[in-house]
């Protein structure tokens, strides 16, 4: 069985003052979430900008990501999804020279919005072909074209399929169909950081989290309590840490995300690379207060380390 439970953090790209890909900042970034609890990465995620990037610089990312993950001992989930199935299919092969890969994160393709038949023609197209399981990313508000409880449990029914990111906006009735009845191994992971709680609390096996590259401790703990069913220390972790989703998402993501990290001194610079714009100042500043307000020393000692 592969293992997805657990939090995930999406990781962003570090930009160097050049708009150079600074790999040193991204294994450091990588290996301090891992320390502080996450049990895997992503790479090339949306956090990650991947559209932005180069074939070469997206190398560079997951075989930095790779390297990271091995020595932890931790997953790694490589985004490699896109709107073409040609494409799709190559990136997911490439992945067969990638040592460690726990699974391809495989988006509904986006911009053509192809019927859901269609949908699930080319997810399972591409689940045959992959040299790695696939997860499954539904996430409507960017690729116009979501996918319901039927087409989502038709695909957990392939023996390759092995999970979801289910990233709807809501806690949906199809989200509960598919939580209630999904195959026994098949990981629904919640993909909004504001839905963590309920998700795993009905089933979830976890979560991928753009907010955990800070208060890291505080995500895994509340992902440890959910799963645990301890529902007095899930309600206390999510109030905690819900201004802070708030915050990160007030601007598309990472834009606020990168400002707070850079404001930290944990990457090198705030940059996004264009159509994006670099966060607003007042972003940051509620950024930078929430964060403030969240307590990781509290829950130190319910944080499961990878290393």
């Amino acid at each position: 069985m592969v293992d997805l439970a657990g939090l995930w953090v999406p990781l962003v790209t570090p930009f160097t003052a050049r708009d150079e890909v600074d790999l040193v900042a991204l294994r450091r970034l990588a290996s301090s979430v891992l320390d502080d609890g996450a049990h895997g990465l992503v790479a090339l995620g949306t956090t990650a900008e991947p559209t932005s990037l180069g074939a070469e610089e997206r190398h560079a990312v997951v075989d930095v990501c790779a390297e990271v993950a091995a020595e932890r001992g931790a997953g790694l989930i490589v985004a490699a999804g896109t709107n073409d199935t040609r494409t799709t299919l190559a990136r997911h092969e490439a992945l067969a020279d990638v040592p460690g890969v726990t699974a391809a994160l495989t988006v509904v393709p986006y911009y053509v919005r192809p019927t859901g038949a269609a949908v699930v023609a080319h997810l399972t197209a591409v689940a045959d072909r992959s040299p790695v399981p696939v997860v499954v990313y539904n996430v409507p508000v960017r690729t116009g074209r979501g996918l319901g409880a039927a087409a989502l449990l038709d695909l957990a029914a392939h023996p390759r399929i092995v999970g979801l990111k289910q990233a709807v906006g809501a806690l949906d009735v199809d989200t509960l169909e598919v939580l209630a009845s999904a195959p026994p191994g098949f990981a629904v992971l919640a993909g909004d950081d504001a839905f963590i709680a309920p998700t795993v609390l009905l089933g979830g096996r976890g979560a991928i989290t753009a907010s955990a590259h800070v208060a890291t401790e505080r995500f895994a703990a509340l992902v440890t309590a959910a799963s645990a069913g301890r529902t007095e220390a899930v309600r206390e972790h999510a109030a905690a840490l819900l201004p802070l989703v708030t915050a990160l998402f007030a601007e598309p993501n990472p834009v606020v995300t990168k400002a707070l990290l850079h404001a930290t001194g944990r990457i090198p610079t705030p940059d996004v690379r264009m159509p994006l714009l670099p966060s607003s100042a007042e972003a940051l500043t509620r950024a930078l207060g929430a964060l403030d307000r969240v307590d990781v020393r509290r829950v130190a000692s319910e944080v499961p380390l990878t290393s």
